[in-house]
């Protein structure tokens, strides 16, 4: 056979050489010194913006998508809703576990009741009985405490009925949080000093955690210029939390403060012009002297306490004292019993008991009975009437008529009337139903 000429080999320059590579098709790389270029960092940043449009459970499904949209769900922070994400079935516990890493920017969550099976994790100093109760017949929920230091983006935080049992320090780690919200967790056990991991914390609600609070309430010092409101209201009394009120007075953000079911001390004397400067709402319990529910031993203590309701009611223009009551005490001289005919007869119980109350703008106070018909004493009002050509004369006509429907058998009387009084009283009832009913 013919021998086939070779083609001639073209001598040129080395493989693997700089001038070779250069001669190569160049492919368009799409980083720039080890980071995306523009197009690219344009289009995730776009893709992480569309992604904070939808709610979790579909940021969770928009992941399948592809790589691209599956990192952006990892980045994108999850917007604030109406409703957030609530944890209060085992599938959505699933799928917070699964948020934790796949999509840990979330920023609002609410923990509820999972199942009657299922707890979560004890945490530190459990309560003992009610752990050994749950040993055998629940299932914990596996990873809660890692699961929820993942998400350090939290701002709203919400405990509804959670089945929690002991210290969870994660819970108040999150140094964004803005919001935290405690509802019915009787075996959550935390303290006042924790607050410290929320340095930006501006509401703090608690109800039913019973026993398991406890803490000093100068504690909150360290959220002074963050602080909007404060609200502990919980049933039963939670004798744990201690302090005086007054150490709250200079919180300059400071607008609702609620601490009914606390037992904070103090007298509203000592709050002066420039205490709480703009605070609207003020709930005391009766552990504070003018608390809500307080006791005083005697009628003439009461005038100087109004005074000062007074006082700090018009330096705030607000009515931050309605629907407070005050009481006399038990063994107060100026309190007298009614006897077994009084009962039989069924005359109103002595009025005892001081109500704060209003009629459209204008506030007041009476002294009324704790009858479920209160018969009530004349009001005695804070503030003048207001104008019968304003836009509250109405509405304040309204309210009055309301007020007024207890007026009756102590009509006259602006306070408490005498042990005499009273049995004179009595009998012009009994008179009066003897014309009646011959």
């Amino acid at each position: 056979m013919p021998n086939r000429k070779k083609k001639p080999r073209l001598v040129g320059p080395a493989a693997g050489s700089a001038v070779a590579t250069s001669l190569l098709p160049q492919r368009r790389s799409r980083r720039l010194a080890g980071k995306p270029n523009g197009t690219i960092a344009l289009a995730n940043a776009v893709a992480e913006k569309i992604l904070a449009y939808l709610p979790p459970e579909e940021i969770m499904r928009s992941r399948r998508v592809c790589k691209r949209w599956k990192d952006a769900a990892k980045k994108t922070i999850v917007p604030i809703t109406t409703y957030g994400f609530n944890v209060n079935s085992v599938r959505n516990y699933n799928l917070m576990v699964a948020m934790s890493t796949a999509m840990p920017n979330l920023t609002q969550l609410s923990l509820g009741h999972v199942d009657y099976r299922t707890i979560y994790d004890n945490g530190e100093d459990p309560d003992m009985q009610r752990a050994s109760h749950t040993f055998h017949s629940l299932t914990p929920a596996v990873a809660f405490q890692d699961t929820m230091s993942r998400f350090r983006m939290l701002r709203f935080l919400e405990l509804h009925n959670a089945p929690l049992n002991g210290r969870y320090p994660c819970l108040f780690e999150f140094s964004l949080l803005e919001s935290l919200e405690i509802d019915d967790c009787k075996y959550l056990k935390w303290d006042l000093e924790m607050l410290r991991g929320m340095p930006l914390l501006k509401k703090l609600c608690v109800s039913g955690n019973g026993e398991g609070m406890t803490g000093n309430i100068n504690s909150l010092r360290a959220l002074k210029n963050t602080l909007e409101m404060v609200d502990i209201s919980m049933i039963p009394i939670c004798s744990n939390v201690v302090g005086n009120f007054m150490c709250l007075a200079d919180f300059p953000r400071l607008e609702n403060l609620s601490l009914f079911s606390s037992a904070v001390t103090g007298d509203i004397r000592d709050i002066g012009e420039q205490d709480f400067p703009v605070l609207n709402f003020l709930h005391l319990p009766k552990t504070v002297v003018g608390g809500d529910d307080s006791k005083f031993r005697r009628i003439s203590e009461i005038s100087e306490y109004v005074n000062t309701v007074d006082i700090i009611r018009r330096q705030r223009d607000g009515s931050i004292f309605n629907d407070y009551t005050w009481h006399l005490t038990d063994d107060s001289p100026d309190r007298y019993s009614m006897d077994f005919l009084d009962v039989l007869m069924m005359y109103p119980a002595p009025p005892f008991t001081i109500e704060f109350v209003q009629a459209g703008s204008r506030v007041g106070w009476y002294w009324r009975n704790d009858e479920s018909l209160a018969e009530c004493c004349e009001l005695n009002w804070l503030d003048p009437e207001p104008d019968r050509d304003s836009v509250d004369y109405e509405r304040y006509t309204e309210d009055l008529k309301i007020l007024e429907f207890g007026i009756y058998f102590f009509k006259g009387y602006h306070q408490p009337p005498t042990e005499r009084e009273y049995r004179l009283l009595c009998e012009d009832r009994s008179r009066l139903r003897r014309i009646v009913e011959p």
